[in-house]
């Protein structure tokens, strides 16, 4: 296989954005939130998409995720085009490919940690007790094989957080997406949080992108990709990556104030 064809493999297996702008409101209400977006994520490494708030990470991640509808340009996903998916389409195949893990966890509260890993194979059509049974293998790979009877509240922060990620890993999503999963929990559970989710990114048929505010965690990353203004301003690989771009959004972060 030549080099550009592998190229164009890997891309196919991903996620492109091409040109991909999003607008809110509308005359003087008027804001756009992406302004031509150009970005590639490859499957088999870890990307971070930081950045100040309201730069459009999000939105962009939303996007990625068919949650939400650009205002224009391309976005291909595992090799899918969304924009060519009808509504039922888009909502099958996130349901089959995308896993969500958000920093509020929105965990069920009155369903136990098992219920609440189950909810995507059901959705799925997975029977109730082969998908719990496959939930309780879950929680066993993110050390919570004894709590899968417990309930949302009689867990610690980082346990829940633990909890959303078995959720959003059950039915092996080919592309996971994670929006600040370590801002609510303390620095040890934050380092148990992302070491799971590297260990997912890393498999070469998975896609893994995280937006993250949080320095602690930069230094899991292959690729962290810096959002501005609505656009891709940079992107830094290597050991030097996390010292780059922590004091970068630390100057930035002192120059607003």
């Amino acid at each position: 296989m030549t080099v550009q064809a592998a190229s164009r493999n890997t891309a196919s297996q991903g996620v492109t954005c091409r040109a991909v702008t999003k607008d809110y409101g509308s005359g003087g209400a008027l804001v756009h939130a992406l302004r031509g977006v150009e970005l590639e994520i490859s499957p088999g490494e870890l990307t971070l998409l930081v950045g100040p708030s309201g730069c459009g990470k999000t939105t962009l991640i939303s996007i990625i995720a068919g949650t939400l509808d650009p205002t224009g340009g391309d976005v291909s996903v595992l090799g899918n085009q969304l924009r060519q998916l009808s509504k039922r389409e888009r909502t099958a195949f996130r349901a089959r490919n995308v896993g969500f893990v958000f920093q509020q966890f929105n965990l069920l509260p009155s369903l136990t940690a098992a219920e609440n890993v189950s909810v995507p194979l059901v959705i799925n059509g997975v029977s109730t007790p082969e998908a719990l049974s496959q939930a309780a293998a879950t929680l066993k790979e993110v050390g919570l094989e004894d709590k899968t009877n417990s309930l949302p509240s009689q867990l610690s922060g980082g346990q829940q957080q633990r909890i959303a990620i078995a959720r959003a890993l059950v039915h092996k999503p080919r592309l996971l997406v994670c929006d600040e999963p370590t801002s609510a929990i303390d620095a040890k559970s934050g380092h148990a949080i992302m070491e799971l989710i590297r260990k997912v990114a890393l498999e070469s048929d998975r896609v893994a992108v995280v937006v993250t505010h949080d320095p602690r965690v930069f230094g899991f990353a292959d690729r962290i990709v810096t959002l501005e203004d609505g656009r891709v301003a940079g992107e830094k690989r290597g050991e030097s990556a996390a010292a780059d771009t922590e004091s970068e959004l630390k100057k930035e972060s002192e120059h607003e104030s």
